[in-house]
């Protein structure tokens, strides 16, 4: 029954698709002439519907003989054998799963025949077209060209970062030292910003987070390339407008670096849960046999931590002598990363503010928007193919997938 439909539907479509030729027609040519009406063509597609065929006028250039089809550009199926709407599908799963399967749902769920290949390169495609579009407006972002962003103004405005590993190929990972003394690389880090907002509190006074308000930008790139696709995400979302700002990571050096340079006078937080694990990681390596000790001293350095006495957390660490020179620089390590961001570690005064002191939304992320696709069994990426699929998913998981396609229509 669907298979009938379909081919009556296909059938209709190719009589309203197709055109009637216009031979006073003249369209321009790239070479700067005007091209001719030379006869009519049919063309295929593959659509939502199954393989459609239609007519259109087909022009050539009398000074370069360069034949065209308006008809095809107006349509926006130039160079492809697919239309935006199987192309926008193929791109959809593309971005869930891997290309193989993508082809399977395709088939199974629209009945649609295509290859692996086909999903992998329309996916690619239009996340290219995607990630372009943003570097366009980093662009103008970076000239101060900003356009006035209409909204209402928020209570609290956030923006977390972190960083994650993915699988790349051999080549995208040569001369690059791993996180092992001496081993070569396996992954390239892929950096991850989200921006959310925040209106109420709950009746004990904990954040809620606005619901719907979560957008996402990644890319492998430079730190300072990521600084300016993160801030022309905020401003696209107001950030300029809103009361109060805050920016939260874990003790990453470049997340602060970022913070000072696109954000400043936001209130900077170090999560308290990646604090904790510092304590814990600490307290193991330092009482590897006693679990007692380990837990009663982890305990007071945690209870230093969560009341914001990080001047009385450093002197705990500072005061300790461990018996190996490797456990003695991981002390004064872990004593420096409290000392150097102490200020972003008065949880009390955050907490009273009513702010997010976590930065839970960024880290799961990490694992919805990056390793649901990205670190898959088996897969290893290029730069450009994993940066395609990134702004892909970035888009449709912050509910501008669908802007997207009106704007080819649009275009087109």
């Amino acid at each position: 029954m669907r298979r009938s439909m379909h081919r009556a539907g296909a059938t209709m479509l190719g009589r309203l698709l197709s055109e009637p030729a216009a031979p006073t027609d003249r369209p321009s040519c790239g070479c700067g002439h005007r091209a001719r009406y030379h006869d009519t063509r049919a063309r295929q597609l593959l659509t939502m519907l199954g393989p459609v065929e239609f007519q259109r006028g087909y022009y050539l250039c009398p000074h370069c003989h360069q034949g065209q089809s308006p008809r095809d550009r107006e349509l926006d199926v130039e160079g492809t054998g697919f239309s935006p709407g199987v192309r926008r599908m193929m791109a959809a799963v593309g971005s869930e799963t891997s290309f193989e399967q993508g082809r399977e749902q395709l088939e199974l769920l629209a009945g649609l025949e295509v290859t692996s290949k086909s999903v992998e390169r329309q996916s690619e495609a239009i996340g290219a077209d995607i990630e372009a579009g943003d570097r366009k407006e980093i662009r103008r972002a970076k000239q101060l060209e900003l356009p006035e962003v209409c909204t209402l103004a928020v209570p609290v405005f956030y923006i977390e970062m972190d960083g994650t590993g993915i699988p790349v190929t051999v080549k995208e990972r040569a001369g690059r030292a791993g996180k092992t003394e001496g081993q070569p690389a396996r992954t390239r880090e892929v950096k991850l910003g989200c921006v959310f907002t925040q209106t109420t509190t709950d009746e004990d006074g904990r954040p809620i987070r606005d619901p719907d308000s979560t957008s996402y930008v990644a890319a492998l790139e430079t730190a300072e390339e990521f600084g300016l696709r993160l801030y022309t995400e905020a401003w696209r979302r107001g950030w300029s407008g809103a009361r109060q700002k805050a920016v939260l990571g874990d003790g990453a050096v470049w997340i602060w670096n970022l913070a000072e340079q696109h954000f400043p006078g936001a209130i900077q937080i170090v999560d308290l849960y990646h604090a904790r694990q510092h304590i814990w990681e600490l307290a193991a390596k330092l009482f590897p046999n006693d679990e007692r000790t380990r837990k009663r001293w982890a305990a007071l350095c945690v209870d230093r931590l969560d009341t914001g006495k990080i001047e009385a957390l450093v002197k705990i660490l500072r005061q300790l002598r461990p018996d190996s020179d490797k456990l003695a620089q991981d002390v004064d390590n872990d004593a420096d990363y409290f000392e150097r961001n102490a200020e972003r570690m008065r949880y009390p005064k955050f907490r009273a503010q009513g702010l997010f002191v976590g930065s839970g939304v960024v880290e799961a992320g990490c694992r919805t928007v990056v390793g649901k696709r990205l670190k898959c069994s088996g897969i290893f990426w290029t730069v450009r193919g994993a940066n395609a699929i990134l702004a892909l998913r970035c888009c449709r998981l912050s509910s501008r997938f669908e802007d997207y396609g009106e704007s080819r229509s649009r275009a087109a």
